[in-house]
């Protein structure tokens, strides 16, 4: 990796998005720490125990020695760690303050303090809220719109990063689509793949607010665009945002309602519409800037993701998708 040291840490290695990550950066050759509560267990980092360039520390970015442990030697990190997902966050508030703000604030002033020379956080799409123009797409230069605690989270948090500027450090903010596929530590309360799990098993599904709009991204394509923010150039990517994602892959409910229904047409007696005339994130995403900064796209698509749910679940890849440790709350 370009303008790199041989040791990255990723906050929150063990979860949805860092389990693909860790692999895809071992894949490369380079060593990875993460840094973890395991508060969903070590499903995710099994895959990586015996290879020699992987560290697990058990800890807590809350936690200022577990931190300064963790940037030991570190020049670049990924952070990851959070209470994700408006669910949680509602359902957990004080302790989505506690880590989405206080204890990023604590991670990046630690970075700061060790030396550390790229900081990429991933934050998210959902921080733009509702679509000012119904029709129209959003782009990095849009207003934020957060309407979740969640979203409000992350927006304060990049604030934080672009208020606190310094020569020696280069933060990148990188805006998630809603994230579909499988993980080493797999997730089936995400719409892609729970959809796809319900109706794959025969069950009835009530899908509420059709027409709103969300853009999607598969895990590995996901983790890529962390990686091609860790390579950029530092003039390309300081104290820059990016949506990541692909313009073609915004989708309504039920738009993927019908892409599932493509391969299981028994299943359309199983769904059911609820209306639901206001919903507070509507927004068709924009993402030409990282495409032409960072020279990113995209490879899979939620069809294929949709695949490949069904395959795993139907070859018995994922022996038990209704465990209750595949979801967030």
């Amino acid at each position: 990796m370009v303008g790199v040291s041989n040791k990255i840490l990723i906050t929150g290695g063990a979860g949805y998005i860092g389990s693909v990550l860790v692999g895809q950066i071992l894949n490369m050759g380079i060593s990875v720490r993460i840094i973890d509560n395991l508060m969903f267990g070590d499903r995710g980092v099994k895959p990586y125990y015996e290879n020699r360039l992987f560290e697990l520390l058990n800890g807590d970015i809350c936690n200022s020695s577990d931190v300064n442990n963790a940037l030991k030697d570190i020049d670049t990190v990924i952070h990851l760690a959070a209470i994700v997902g408006d669910p949680a966050c509602r359902k957990y508030p004080e302790m989505a303050k506690k880590v989405n703000k206080i204890g990023s604030e604590l991670l990046y002033q630690s970075a700061f303090n060790h030396g550390v020379k790229r900081f990429v956080f991933v934050s998210t799409c959902s921080n733009y809220g509702k679509m000012a123009v119904p029709d129209g797409f959003v782009d990095e230069t849009c207003d934020l719109n957060p309407i979740s605690l969640y979203a409000e989270l992350k927006v304060d948090f990049e604030q934080f990063l672009l208020a606190n500027k310094h020569d020696d450090i280069s933060p990148v903010i990188l805006r998630f689509s809603t994230a579909y596929g499988l993980s080493p530590r797999p997730r089936f309360d995400l719409t892609v793949n729970e959809f796809t799990k319900e109706l794959l098993l025969g069950r009835k599904l009530d899908i509420y607010g059709e027409q709103f709009w969300r853009p999607y991204c598969h895990t590995t394509d996901l983790a890529k665009s962390i990686i091609s923010a860790v390579e950029a150039d530092k003039s390309k990517v300081a104290y820059q945002a990016f949506n990541v994602g692909n313009i073609k892959e915004n989708y309504r409910k039920k738009d993927i309602v019908d892409l599932i229904l493509n391969k299981l047409p028994q299943m359309k007696n199983n769904i059911r519409y609820v209306k639901k005339e206001e919903d507070p994130r509507d927004y068709r995403v924009n993402f030409d800037k990282i495409k032409s900064v960072l020279d990113y796209d995209t490879s899979i698509t939620v069809s294929e993701g949709i695949d490949e749910i069904i395959n795993a679940i139907n070859n018995k890849v994922i022996e038990n998708p209704d465990d209750p440790s595949l979801k967030n709350i």
